[in-house]
């Protein structure tokens, strides 16, 4: 049983008259995605590839009835009224590829989705998939591509760049390791959930047996992750891959992601390797060393 998403999840998109929008809706419906309907003020009445078009999120769920989800692809400034309407029109996941999305909006979104039982995904970030069930996002990019790097497998992927995401799925596939569930979380310096956050539903979740992670320097998601997996005594097998670790040397300096800022020493990647590996965390020098390691986490099978 994948976590977030499956292929009975119905979400919608708002925004979906967007000309990244309307790439999402195809590419998700190709997938196999159930989107019941999308969101643009104004656009009522018409359609994205068969999806219908509201003028708002209310009356998706007044004419499908419960919406598990939504993609919430609109400008940065309209992106903390777009999450809001979803929670309160009780939409539970919220993904959102955005990005540039002020910090104080994501802090009052993140907020209020903790009040209402709701999960934000993003902003900055490519989605979930659930490996031959369903996406919600741009992750793994047209349908035929999607298939070709991801296969249903026991292996969960969490990462803080999208492309990143595929390339170490694309890497397990080609090792012959399948996975369960993939969250490209989003780079920004807030998100919406982080690792830790994460590692609950994959620790209950039977499919997963072990964990790929992609990290960066800058922020303390990382040692978050170290200081859960310690505390709860994880089940879970977990092989990170650390990028950027020139610039341990280079503090202040901003690298790709926003949130990828090296500010003090314990946001360096090799401090951030020195808490993984003392909770047991597996560190790759390499992608392509990622499924050996798995491998050898698992007992060789």
């Amino acid at each position: 049983m994948p976590i977030l998403i499956s292929k009975d999840t119905r979400f919608l998109i708002q925004g979906i008259t967007g000309r990244e929008a309307v790439s999402l809706t195809r590419e998700n419906l190709d997938y196999g995605a159930t989107i019941v309907g999308g969101v643009t003020p104004g656009r009522a009445g018409r359609d994205v590839y068969g999806v219908p078009v509201y003028d708002c999120v209310r009356d998706v769920v007044t004419a499908h009835g419960k919406v598990e989800g939504s993609i919430v692809s609109v400008p940065p400034g309209f992106v903390k009224d777009a999450i809001f309407e979803a929670i309160e029109n009780g939409v539970e996941l919220i993904v959102v590829v955005t990005e540039n999305v002020p910090r104080k909006d994501v802090a009052q979104c993140v907020e209020l989705a903790k009040l209402r039982g709701a999960r934000i995904i993003g902003p900055n970030c490519l989605g979930v998939i659930s490996p031959d069930e369903a996406k919600m996002g741009g992750v793994g990019g047209p349908a035929a591509n999607t298939r070709q790097a991801y296969r249903k497998g026991n292996i969960g992927i969490m990462s803080r760049s999208g492309g990143m995401t595929t390339e170490i799925a694309s890497t397990l596939t080609a090792a012959g390791l399948g996975q369960s569930t993939c969250v490209s979380i989003g780079g920004d310096a807030i998100v919406g959930t982080t690792y830790a956050e994460l590692m609950p539903l994959f620790e209950a979740d039977p499919q997963t047996e072990a964990i790929a992670i992609y990290s960066e320097p800058g922020g303390r998601m990382e040692a978050e992750l170290a200081e859960w997996v310690r505390e709860n005594d994880s089940r879970l097998p977990i092989v990170a891959f650390m990028a950027g670790r020139f610039m341990d040397e280079m503090k202040g300096m901003r690298f790709g992601h926003a949130g990828t800022i090296v500010e003090g020493k314990e946001d360096t990647t090799a401090e951030k390797i020195a808490r993984m590996e003392a909770a047991g965390i597996s560190v790759a020098e390499r992608i392509e060393e990622i499924p050996e390691l798995i491998r050898q986490r698992l007992g060789g099978s």
